[in-house]
């Protein structure tokens, strides 16, 4: 075993190895290098060239960050399947043949490849259907998982979502079946002021329309309304009084809020005591 250790040595040009790997890291190197200056390249391209382009068409802004995400991502899959390619050819693997064994392992990992696959077509026809685009406000929706906030990023493979209290959601684009879209189109307001079932009505009525009169042109962001819809049963049996109106995209929750507090503060100069606990707003 010795002699033929010594053997392997004496035939063993290190000079020749030494040289070999030391271009291989040069050349890796200098891959690495080049792949890095590309990349900045093309995140300038898509900033310089693609968005400035995408604002002369009759696409809304949304739609034009979408549009710019989605390319700047297809262009960073290209540059490292790309990279992978040029490392594999510097070490000297046979890229043919793996490309050719990979159809063979195709089969073996073709399962696992359902998911991507999955995604890449749903992604495809979100997109196409324009179900949301960056900046929307969203509720997505499979089963038992419910995601809802801002959209901040649209990709073949995965859609980001901003939660509201600032939680980024990585969503495959396979698990998005229902997509509930609150930036298209005017928002419905309901604001349901908790009564007792003894309050007289007739005030009620009254208190509210002269908040509706007196703050009519004080919120241009509502559209339609203040109207009065009167009392109602809910289901858990609470007796309420609701008022509907409608506002612009982005502002219900305000105008709610704004709307309610008004509203509540009326009632309760008038005389009028709203009910708490089990049978009001807690």
């Amino acid at each position: 075993m010795q002699e033929f250790f010594q053997r392997y040595l004496d035939k063993l040009d290190l000079t020749t190895v030494l040289e070999n790997l030391l271009t291989k890291v040069i050349s890796l190197l200098l891959l690495i290098l080049l792949f890095y200056i590309a990349k900045k390249f093309l995140h300038v391209a898509v900033g310089k060239i693609v968005k400035p382009s995408l604002k002369f068409s009759n696409r809304d802004a949304g739609r034009q960050k979408t549009i710019s995400r989605l390319l700047e991502n297809i262009f960073n899959y290209t540059l490292y399947f790309f990279l992978i390619y040029c490392i594999l050819s510097i070490l000297g693997l046979p890229v043919s043949s793996l490309l050719a064994g990979a159809g063979i392992a195709g089969v073996a990992i073709g399962m696992g490849a359902q998911g991507f696959l999955s995604d890449l077509v749903n992604g495809f026809f979100i997109l196409l259907e324009r179900q949301l685009d960056v900046g929307d406000n969203v509720r997505l929706t499979n089963g038992s998982i419910n995601i809802a906030g801002i959209v901040s990023s649209v990709g073949i493979r995965t859609t980001q979502v901003r939660d509201f209290d600032g939680t980024l959601h990585f969503v495959p684009n396979r698990n998005i079946t229902v997509v509930s879209n609150l930036s298209r189109g005017d928002m419905r307001v309901l604001v349901d002021i908790p009564l007792d079932a003894n309050t007289d009505l007739d005030k009620i009525y009254q208190v509210i329309a002269q908040v509706n009169q007196s703050e009519q042109d004080k919120h241009p962001e509502v559209l339609t309304g203040p109207t009065i819809l009167g009392p109602q049963i809910e289901k858990n049996g609470r007796y309420s009084f609701r008022i509907a109106m409608t506002a612009q995209n982005g502002t219900q929750t305000t105008v709610y809020h704004t709307y309610y507090k008004l509203y509540h503060d009326a009632l309760m100069e008038a005389g009028i005591s709203l009910p708490t606990g089990k049978n009001g707003i807690m």
